[in-house]
Protein backbone atom coordinates (compact mmCIF):
# COMPACT_ATOMS: atom_id res chain seq x y z
CA UNK A 1 0.00 0.00 0.00
CA UNK A 2 1.36 3.74 -0.97
CA UNK A 3 -0.23 6.34 0.13
CA UNK A 4 -0.39 9.66 -1.38
CA UNK A 5 -1.50 13.12 0.49
CA UNK A 6 -2.66 16.43 -0.72
CA UNK A 7 -3.99 19.51 -0.31
CA UNK A 8 -2.00 21.29 2.96
CA UNK A 9 -0.95 24.59 2.79
CA UNK A 10 -0.71 28.03 4.53
CA UNK A 11 -4.73 29.70 5.26
CA UNK A 12 -5.62 32.36 8.30
CA UNK A 13 -7.20 31.28 11.24
CA UNK A 14 -10.86 30.49 10.75
CA UNK A 15 -10.05 29.37 7.39
CA UNK A 16 -10.83 26.15 6.07
CA UNK A 17 -8.74 23.66 3.95
CA UNK A 18 -9.33 19.89 2.31
CA UNK A 19 -6.80 17.41 2.39
CA UNK A 20 -7.01 14.25 0.36
CA UNK A 21 -4.61 10.72 0.70
CA UNK A 22 -4.98 8.43 -2.69
CA UNK A 23 -4.17 4.78 -1.38
CA UNK A 24 -2.54 2.65 -4.27
CA UNK A 25 -2.08 -1.26 -4.13
CA UNK A 26 -5.18 -3.39 -1.97
CA UNK A 27 -6.98 -1.38 0.51
CA UNK A 28 -9.96 -4.06 2.24
CA UNK A 29 -13.35 -3.34 3.47
CA UNK A 30 -11.85 -4.10 6.89
CA UNK A 31 -8.92 -1.49 6.42
CA UNK A 32 -9.42 1.47 8.60
CA UNK A 33 -8.15 4.84 6.91
CA UNK A 34 -7.82 7.87 9.06
CA UNK A 35 -5.56 11.14 9.29
CA UNK A 36 -2.63 11.67 12.13
CA UNK A 37 -0.92 15.24 12.53
CA UNK A 38 3.04 16.07 14.49
CA UNK A 39 3.43 19.56 15.08
CA UNK A 40 6.70 20.40 15.96
CA UNK A 41 8.33 18.95 19.13
CA UNK A 42 5.45 16.88 19.54
CA UNK A 43 4.14 13.47 19.23
CA UNK A 44 2.30 12.47 16.23
CA UNK A 45 -1.33 12.01 17.52
CA UNK A 46 -4.50 10.87 15.99
CA UNK A 47 -7.28 13.49 14.37
CA UNK A 48 -9.55 11.25 12.81
CA UNK A 49 -10.33 7.91 11.39
CA UNK A 50 -13.05 6.01 9.44
CA UNK A 51 -14.34 2.57 8.52
CA UNK A 52 -15.42 1.65 5.31
CA UNK A 53 -18.37 1.65 6.34
CA UNK A 54 -18.50 5.14 7.24
CA UNK A 55 -17.80 4.97 10.85
CA UNK A 56 -15.83 7.63 12.83
CA UNK A 57 -13.59 8.67 15.48
CA UNK A 58 -12.55 12.23 16.14
CA UNK A 59 -10.03 13.41 18.49
CA UNK A 60 -11.06 16.26 21.06
CA UNK A 61 -9.81 19.13 19.71
CA UNK A 62 -10.90 18.74 16.12
CA UNK A 63 -14.57 17.68 16.64
CA UNK A 64 -17.02 19.94 15.32
CA UNK A 65 -14.65 21.52 13.18
CA UNK A 66 -13.38 18.78 10.97
CA UNK A 67 -15.19 16.08 8.63
CA UNK A 68 -13.37 12.92 7.71
CA UNK A 69 -14.80 11.15 4.90
CA UNK A 70 -13.91 8.18 2.29
CA UNK A 71 -14.70 6.89 -1.17
CA UNK A 72 -14.10 3.52 -0.91
CA UNK A 73 -14.37 3.22 -4.67
CA UNK A 74 -11.07 5.45 -4.88
CA UNK A 75 -9.15 4.22 -2.17
CA UNK A 76 -9.41 7.70 -0.88
CA UNK A 77 -9.67 10.02 2.41
CA UNK A 78 -10.30 13.09 2.86
CA UNK A 79 -10.34 15.50 5.66
CA UNK A 80 -12.25 18.69 5.72
CA UNK A 81 -10.85 21.41 7.96
CA UNK A 82 -12.62 24.22 9.12
CA UNK A 83 -12.46 26.94 11.20
CA UNK A 84 -8.57 26.47 11.59
CA UNK A 85 -6.84 27.46 14.54
CA UNK A 86 -3.00 28.39 15.02
CA UNK A 87 -2.40 25.25 16.77
CA UNK A 88 -4.00 22.71 14.00
CA UNK A 89 -0.64 24.01 12.25
CA UNK A 90 1.50 20.22 11.96
CA UNK A 91 2.51 17.79 9.26
CA UNK A 92 -0.68 15.75 8.58
CA UNK A 93 0.09 12.28 7.71
CA UNK A 94 -2.67 9.79 5.98
CA UNK A 95 -2.96 6.34 7.42
CA UNK A 96 -4.18 2.43 6.56
CA UNK A 97 -4.65 0.42 9.60
CA UNK A 98 -4.60 -3.31 8.29
CA UNK A 99 -4.42 -4.83 11.03
CA UNK A 100 -8.11 -6.63 11.09
CA UNK A 101 -6.56 -8.68 8.27
CA UNK A 102 -5.90 -11.97 8.76
CA UNK A 103 -2.23 -11.66 7.57
CA UNK A 104 -0.65 -8.91 6.73
CA UNK A 105 3.50 -7.89 6.80
CA UNK A 106 3.11 -4.80 8.98
CA UNK A 107 0.33 -3.00 10.77
CA UNK A 108 -0.07 0.39 9.43
CA UNK A 109 0.94 2.19 6.14
CA UNK A 110 1.94 6.03 6.25
CA UNK A 111 2.11 8.82 3.96
CA UNK A 112 4.47 10.91 3.20
CA UNK A 113 2.79 14.23 5.04
CA UNK A 114 1.59 17.33 4.31
CA UNK A 115 2.21 20.74 5.64
CA UNK A 116 -1.11 22.71 7.28
CA UNK A 117 0.18 25.80 8.60
CA UNK A 118 -2.72 28.82 10.07
CA UNK A 119 -1.55 32.07 10.63
CA UNK A 120 -3.24 33.94 13.40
Amino acid sequence: VQLQASGGGLVQAGGSLRLSCVASGSIFSSDVMGWYRQAPGKQREMVATITSGGSTNYADSVKGRFTISRDNAKNTVYLQMNSLKPEDKAVYYCNVDVRSRIYYSRPNYWGQGTQVTVSS
